[in-house]
C-alpha cells in the first residue's frame, strides 16, 4: 500500500499517563503499519477514574487553527479519519466541517465514528452531542463502533438481548453508515459484539460472545475501534476475520492486564487504577500477530 492508503487522522481525547483516547489508539495503529496523526479534543494529566486529574478541553477554534495548518500546508491528505471522545457540541460541530474538509480532498477516505457519549446507563458528554451524531455524523460514516449505551441511545432501542440488538443495528444502518459494529453488550454471563455491514442493500453480520473478565477497563473501546479500522482496511469485505481478529486481540491485551495487576495484588491498594491500564507495549507482539482466538458465527436478521 502507499504511503497516504494508510495515513489516519485520529480526533480523540489524550492524557499525560495511562492509555485512553489517542493513547488507545495511536500505538497499535502505528504498530500495525498506519502513520497516525492526531488531534486531541482534550488533554488530561491521566483518565477521570482516577482520584483527580487536570488539564485542558480544547475549543472549536482551537480544532479549526490546527487543521487550518494541515490544510496550508497540503499534508491533509488522508485515507481514514477516525473520531472518539469529543466533550463540548461546539468541537464536535467543527469536527463535522473537518471530515467533510477531508472528504473533499480524498473522496475514498474511510470514515471510522467512535461515537463516544457515555456508559454504563449514564452520559459523560453534553447531551447535545446526541443530536450532532445522530442528525449528522452518523450519515458521514462508514463504520460506527458505539457501545451497548451509545447504540441504545442513538437507535432509540433498549438492548436487553440479542433479537434487541439487531432491530438496533438495522436502525443505525439508516441513519447512514455501510458498517455498525456494537463493541459490547451485557447479556448475562457473558458480553457479546455483534458487527453488521450493508450488502446489496440487506444487513449481512456476525456476532462474538467472549467471557466476562473480573475487571473494569479504561480506554478499551478506543483500542477496538483503531483495531477495527486497521482489520477491516487489511480485509476488505471480510467483516468476520476483521472482528475476529479485534475481539481476539482485545481480549489477549485484557488478559495481559489483568494478569499484570494480579502480579502486584498484594501491594498498595492505592495504586488499583493506574495497575489496570491498558498494557499495549507489553502486548506488542500480540497486537502485530492479531491471532485469532475466538470465532464470529453469522447472524440472521
Amino acid at each position: 500500500m502507499a504511503y497516504c492508503d494508510r495515513r489516519v487522522l485520529s480526533i480523540q481525547s489524550h492524557v499525560v499517563s495511562g492509555y485512553v483516547g489517542n493513547k488507545a489508539a495511536t500505538f497499535p495503529m502505528q504498530v500495525l503499519g498506519y502513520e497516525v496523526d492526531c488531534i486531541n479534543s482534550v488533554q488530561l494529566s491521566n483518565h477521570t477514574q482516577y482520584k483527580h486529574f487536570s488539564g485542558q478541553v480544547l475549543d472549536a477554534e482551537q480544532l479549526k487553527d490546527l487543521f487550518a495548518g494541515l490544510v496550508n500546508n497540503d499534508i491533509h491528505k488522508y485515507s481514514h479519519v477516525l473520531t472518539g471522545y469529543v466533550g463540548s457540541p461546539s468541537f464536535l460541530l467543527e469536527v463535522v466541517k473537518v471530515v467533510e474538509e477531508l472528504r473533499a480532498k480524498n473522496p475514498n477516505i474511510i470514515f471510522v465514528c467512535d461515537p463516544v457519549m457515555g456508559d454504563n446507563g449514564r452520559f459523560y458528554v453534553p447531551k447535545e452531542n446526541l443530536a450532532i451524531y445522530r442528525d449528522q455524523l452518523l450519515k458521514m460514516a462508514d463504520i460506527i463502533t458505539p457501545n451497548q449505551f451509545e447504540a441504545e441511545q442513538m437507535s432509540g432501542i433498549k438492548i436487553t438481548n440479542e433479537e434487541e440488538g439487531l432491530k438496533a443495528l438495522k436502525i443505525l444502518h439508516n441513519f447512514g453508515p455501510k458498517t455498525v459494529i456494537i463493541s459490547s453488550f451485557d447479556c448475562g454471563d457473558k458480553l457479546e459484539t455483534l458487527a453488521s455491514t450493508m450488502k446489496d442493500g440487506k444487513p449481512s453480520g456476525f456476532k462474538v460472545e467472549i467471557s466476562k473478565l473480573k475487571s473494569s477497563f479504561v480506554g478499551s473501546g478506543d483500542l477496538f475501534t483503531a483495531l477495527i479500522l486497521v482489520w477491516l482496511h487489511k480485509h476488505p469485505g471480510n467483516l468476520q476475520l476483521a472482528v475476529e481478529k479485534t475481539v481476539s486481540t482485545m481480549q489477549t491485551v485484557l488478559q495481559n492486564t489483568q494478569k499484570a495487576a494480579e502480579a502486584v495484588a498484594d501491594q498498595d491498594a492505592k495504586f488499583a487504577v493506574a495497575r489496570l491500564e491498558l498494557r499495549l507495549i507489553d502486548s506488542i507482539r500480540d497486537i502485530q500477530e492479531g491471532k485469532v482466538t475466538v470465532t464470529a458465527t453469522e447472524i440472521k436478521f
